[in-house]
């Protein structure tokens, strides 16, 4: 769990300094105080600050988090050291997952990784009053396929230009369908919408018609 350790010419001083820190209340925290204030003899010689360690306590879904993926991870035959941050203001909990052997826990395309991350999602959201996003990301993969992803929609994008011919792309879930039509929301001679349902639906990417373009539904309209 997350704690820091401050002094301050006062145990209130101190822990409110803590409590800036973590950016917490303070029905949020445990507070240990490690050394009391001693203001000295004739408040000169062994003066002593005091000091105290304030520790975040663990929301009942980031436990509910740790307990879940501790116990699949295991029956999964990795041992890997978990990271989890809540985010208040974005109402969302971060993990970060890492260890070896993590290609198991990413699977084929970030299959594995994806249904893992919903099921913590309903996990999670049992603790919650209101919606909160999970994601779970291991050796920054999450960044990298979003980096190839938009690369991929680039070259398949510069194919539709060059051969004047639709080009639709495998299947993807929700998530990578919607990086492919970011990527290309403003390019200047495709556009993008989706086909098909879930979990067969593909984006394609289309040549413009320009003398059309003004009566073509943006590619978020198609995207269900």
């Amino acid at each position: 769990m997350k704690y820091v350790e401050k002094t301050g010419k006062s145990v209130d001083e101190a822990v409110n300094a803590a409590l800036a820190e973590l950016n917490a209340k303070l029905e949020d925290v445990v507070i240990d105080v490690i050394e009391e204030a001693n203001k000295g003899i004739f408040s000169i010689f062994g003066v002593r600050e005091a000091k105290v360690r304030v520790t975040l306590k663990e929301r009942e879904s980031v436990r509910a988090i740790r307990e879940f993926l501790q116990g699949l991870l295991s029956r999964m035959g990795l041992d890997p050291a978990l990271d989890i941050s809540y985010d208040d203001e974005d109402k969302k909990i971060t993990v970060l997952v890492s260890g070896e052997n993590m290609g198991a826990l990413i699977g084929r395309r970030g299959d594995t990784l994806d249904a893992v991350q919903y099921l913590t999602s309903i996990i999670a959201n049992k603790y919650e009053d209101e919606y909160i996003r999970v994601i779970i990301d291991t050796e920054n993969y999450r960044q990298k396929r979003e980096k190839a992803l938009v690369a991929f929609a680039f070259k398949q994008a510069a194919k539709v230009v060059k051969y004047k011919k639709n080009i639709m792309l495998e299947p993807m879930n929700p998530h990578e369908r919607k990086i492919i039509h970011s990527a290309l929301q403003n390019h200047d001679y495709v556009t993008t919408y989706s086909l098909g349902q879930d979990p067969n639906r593909k984006v394609v990417i289309a040549l413009k018609d320009r003398k059309d373009q003004r009566r073509r539904k943006p590619y978020g309209k198609r995207e269900r």
